[in-house]
Formats: structure tokens, C-alpha cells, sequence
């Protein structure tokens, strides 16, 4: 799936949904600076995209960087209230609870 994604990329397809594909596909074979890399973009392209703002986190966190996945899940909150994302806001609400009882 990543091949053919990267291909669409390489070809001049650039948008929100193509970078989301890849940053999860990213995300679920654990290369969190790629996965990062899509899902900045993906942001970019629809900073409204409340579930590539939750899986941005995961890819930051999954590099250590607990400040930044704190960062883009309020950011991600915020997305996923203003266009009315419960479930987003749910699940990114926890990820936030959970990093303050690691700190």
C-alpha cells in the first residue's frame, strides 16, 4: 500500500487524504519521523483533519517528543471541536491524561 502511495506522491498527487495514507501507513510499520513528515503535511493541506492531528502525536511521541504530541493533540482538540469530532476529541483528550501521569 505505502508503494503505491509514494508512487501517487511521486507522480505530482499532493492533498490531505494522500498524506494521511501515508502517514498512518507510516505510523503502523513504527517509522515515526515518515509518519510525522506526511502528517505535517496532511495538517498543512486541512489544519481541520482532527485524526491526522491524533496520529501526528502518536508519531512525535513515538520519536520521544512528549512536548510536541502534547501540542498537536490541544491543537487536534481544538480541530476536533470546531467541526464537532466527539470520538477525536475523546481519544485525544486521554492521550493527554495519560502523558500527565507519565510526567
Amino acid at each position: 500500500m505505502l508503494e503505491s502511495l509514494e508512487k501517487m506522491l511521486a507522480k505530482g498527487v499532493d492533498n490531505a487524504l494522500l498524506r494521511f495514507g501515508l502517514g498512518k501507513g507510516y505510523l503502523d510499520v513504527k517509522d515515526y519521523a515518515r509518519a510525522a513528515e506526511h502528517l505535517h503535511k496532511c495538517v498543512e493541506f486541512d489544519p481541520m483533519y482532527s485524526a491526522a492531528w491524533k496520529l501526528l502525536g502518536k508519531a512525535q511521541l513515538g520519536l520521544g517528543d512528549q512536548p510536541a504530541a502534547r501540542h498537536t493533540w490541544e491543537r487536534g482538540i481544538e480541530a476536533a471541536q470546531a467541526h464537532g469530532d466527539k470520538q477525536a476529541e475523546k481519544e485525544m483528550t486521554v492521550f493527554l491524561k495519560k502523558l500527565d501521569r507519565q510526567a
